[in-house]
């Protein structure tokens, strides 16, 4: 079993000598700056090997050794919105040696974990958590008589999303001491959109604010006393005023500093210094660069917010041999719509991700992009549903999850036909527990009415599309894997399924297995096996989640002496369970064995690692079923 990678880390002088980050504290001035292009170059080295989220961490090099050298963790507590631009925080934290393992099976993790280190806070890997979690944790802290900081860093994307916005009308009236640092670079993963990064963006680049940014900098540096800092903030509130009557953050009740260079090192550590001695809520809003140091990641922000492996010299990457489902669904999404102006796309920031970015190139007035809002997308898209459009909502199975209320109150109770188009529909790999797609089965098969499907294949996964745009009846929904699923040719004639009708690939009187979607490969391998013992066995393709197939299922339930399902998804409340819920209702008593992943939060690493590790396996399969002759 292969586990985290053994090479050594390429660490400089400085960050070899950082074992905590009060060895972060003991730098001076010039050695700080030393120590930043050292982290640079060790995160683009070790991360051309092992994939991650290079461009978000390079943008935050100086702001995170600036917290660490004003503030003390554990004591204080830094929380990072999303989690994934932490490496640099690891990297101060006494995990420098271990960089090299991010993302590997057994090494550190691409998000941050409280159980991984007494310095990670919070947990994360959904955006929009870090205000209203660092909020908690600051009213927990009054309520106890404590004094230390607590600082929330988040990135300007962050403050398109519900939860952020939900916290920050909660700040002032909860706590008089909160930091919130707002990490400015006009990106989440792909460029931001929506008035509210329209607003953020024209503070940059207007030509009178930048001009008293560089003012109010100065002013920050100067910090001595009362006076300067009211001068100071009289010159930013004049030109906010000039630019934005009503300005955003001051509303909410919070003090707003900035903007300032978030790459200035001194500069930033100064003006900590100064809001680490206020007792009130305080904004300090940097702009940084993602990608700094590394031209690749600056030239192209979306393909290096997180990637796979690549090469330093020019950052280019392996081109794919096979599609993956994102492509496929694009481009079939896209062809789809060309032929039926009802179809429209939506996704929540992830138009790269989903590879919705060929409908947004091609059809750009039915395409949807409405940030990190997975509640609204769903709602906005039951509102084109009662006006007789045809939705697909692409959005990653994990962050489905965000949308559950609106799945049952709004589209499910109203009969509206939604379509659900879930991405990354399984292990996520090296992602890690926050981004398996492990749980949509369980949280949508027990909704009234929703169909419910998964492919087998290529070809049948633009067959399920075709047959979601055709289906106009009730919400519709689509799980598939990250990545190809077999590299099958796709056929030039598309097939609208029959709703809840299985596919029978081949008879048998002794085994049945039922192999859904990306596992299906795995059940006709099992079928290989139990064949060489002599045993007659039948293979199904559900593709239906829900509705099942339940004539299907009983025909094989009293023919054969045992089921075997197998699921990329959790085995509580997923497909197996289903089917043992319905033989149990129809008096079948047939034995089913279930192949899945068992009720935990499942470890990053590679997916074949992982299976192997938790018995999804051909061998445990087979072994399972062997065990009942």
């Amino acid at each position: 079993m292969t586990s985290a990678s053994s090479e050594p880390p390429a660490l400089g002088p400085l960050l070899q000598s950082i074992h905590s980050p009060g060895d972060v504290k003991r730098l001076d001035d010039e050695e700080l700056t030393a120590l930043a292009a050292e982290i640079r170059h060790s995160l683009i080295t070790s991360l051309s090997k092992t994939g991650g989220h290079l461009g978000p961490n390079l943008g935050v090099v100086e702001l995170t050794i600036a917290l660490h050298r004003v503030f003390s963790t554990p004591d204080d507590k830094f929380v990072f919105d999303v989690a994934h631009q932490g490496y640099v925080h690891k990297m101060l934290t006494g995990r420098a040696d271990k960089i090299h393992t991010i993302r590997t099976f057994k090494g550190l993790n691409g998000f941050l974990l409280r159980s991984e280190s007494e310095h990670d806070a919070y947990g994360a890997g959904h955006a929009g958590t870090a205000l209203s979690a660092a909020l908690g944790m600051a009213a927990a802290r009054d309520l106890a008589g404590g004094d230390n900081h607590v600082v929330a860093v988040a990135g300007d994307a962050a403050f398109t999303c519900g939860p952020t916005l939900e916290a920050l009308n909660n700040i002032a009236e909860t706590s008089r001491k909160f930091i919130v640092v707002l990490n400015d670079n006009e990106w989440s993963i792909d460029k931001n959109v929506g008035a509210i990064a329209r607003y953020f963006n024209a503070l940059q680049t207007h030509h009178t604010f930048a001009s008293v940014r560089a003012k109010a900098a100065d002013f920050v540096e100067k910090i001595a006393g009362k006076a300067a800092r009211t001068l100071a903030h009289k010159v930013e509130e004049g030109a906010k005023n000039l630019l934005f009557p009503n300005v955003l953050f001051e509303k909410f009740g919070l003090r707003y500093y900035g903007p300032i260079n978030g790459h200035d090192l001194p500069l930033l550590i100064r003006t900590f210094e100064h809001l680490k001695a206020l007792h009130e809520p305080v904004v300090l809003h940097i702009i940084t660069e993602k990608g700094r140091g590394y031209q690749p990641a600056i030239d192209n922000p979306g393909k290096f917010h997180g990637l796979g492996t690549y090469k330093v010299n020019d950052g280019s990457t392996d081109s794919a041999t096979t599609p993956s489902c994102s492509d496929i669904f694009g481009r079939t999404v896209t062809d789809l719509a060309k032929k039926d102006p009802k179809i429209v796309a939506i996704t929540a920031a992830m138009p790269g991700g989903t590879k919705l970015e060929i409908f947004k190139e091609e059809l750009p007035d039915r395409y949807f992009d409405v940030g990190i809002a997975e509640e609204h997308a769903a709602l906005f898209a039951c509102g084109l549903a009662t006006e007789g459009f045809r939705p697909f909502l692409a959005v990653y199975s994990t962050f489905m999850q965000r949308a559950y209320d609106m799945i049952i109150h709004d589209m499910a109770l109203q009969g509206l036909p939604v379509r659900l188009c879930m991405d990354r529909g399984g292990l996520s790999g090296d992602d890690g527990p926050t981004h398996h797609g492990l749980f949509d089965i369980g949280f949508l098969r027990h909704i009234p009415g929703i169909v419910h499907m998964q492919p087998k294949d290529e070809n049948e996964f633009v067959d399920m599309l075709h047959t979601m745009a055709a289906y106009d009846e009730r919400p519709s929904a689509i799980r598939y894997p990250r990545g190809p699923i077999r590299g099958t040719a796709i056929s030039e004639t598309p097939r609208i399924l029959e709703i809840g009708k299985a596919e029978v690939v081949a008879d048998g009187t002794d085994v049945a297995l039922i192999g859904l979607g990306s596992l299906f490969e795995m059940a006709e391998q099992t079928k290989a096996m139990l064949e060489e013992k002599g045993l007659s066995v039948a293979l199904i393709n559900p593709r239906f989640i829900k509705p099942l197939d339940t004539a299907v299922l009983e025909q094989y339930a009293r023919k054969c002496r045992i089921l075997c399902t197998f699921e990329d998804h959790v085995l509580t409340n997923g497909f197996g369970t289903g089917v043992i819920e319905h033989l149990h209702t129809a008096g079948i008593h047939t034995p089913v064995e279930r192949i899945g992943w068992p009720d935990k939060f499942i470890e990053h690493g590679k997916p074949e690692i992982l299976r192997d590790l938790h018995g999804i396996t051909p061998q445990a399969a087979a072994a399972k079923i062997l065990s009942h002759f």
